[in-house]
């Protein structure tokens, strides 16, 4: 299979299993696929894992470059994420109040001899990655069938 041009995705169905999806980027091909649970073949991450991977994989990406550009002594940052649905009602920072929304919880653990303020400006800065911005703003995602 060809690879395609850097910044597309394409997806595509494994010919493995029910739900088994092929996903190619310009450089790279990995499976995603639904636990064995709700009828998949478990080939792979399911959809919000790789949607959890990406924000926490930009947000350790983040904070290394930071650290890095201004000689923050950070030896690691280890990110656990979580999605999950709540009750709008529930949420006090939520616009929405009816009905049920995303909800994903980022846990960032930072190792090295960081003091409080080098602390909490990479707390600052981890909201500040891409990934972050993207999933916190207006998203408008256009489909065309061929």
């Amino acid at each position: 299979m060809d690879h395609p041009e850097s910044g597309t995705v394409v997806v595509t169905a494994s010919g493995d299993g029910t739900y088994t999806q092929r996903v190619t980027t310009a450089g790279h091909t990995l499976l995603v696929d639904e636990p064995v649970a709700v009828g998949g073949a478990d080939a792979g991450p399911n959809p919000y894992e790789l949607l959890l991977a990406s924000l926490g994989s930009c947000t350790a990406i983040t904070l290394r470059m930071y650290a890095d550009r201004k000689g923050i002594p950070l030896t690691r940052a280890t990110v656990r994420l979580r999605h999950d649905r709540v009750h709008a009602e529930d949420c006090a920072r939520c616009e929405t109040e009816r009905g049920l929304l995303s909800r994903i919880t980022r846990e960032i653990e930072l190792e090295g001899d960081l003091d409080d303020d080098q602390r909490a400006r990479l707390m600052l800065i981890a909201d500040k990655c891409p990934v972050h911005r993207t999933l916190s703003s207006e998203i408008v995602i256009e489909t065309r069938g061929t």
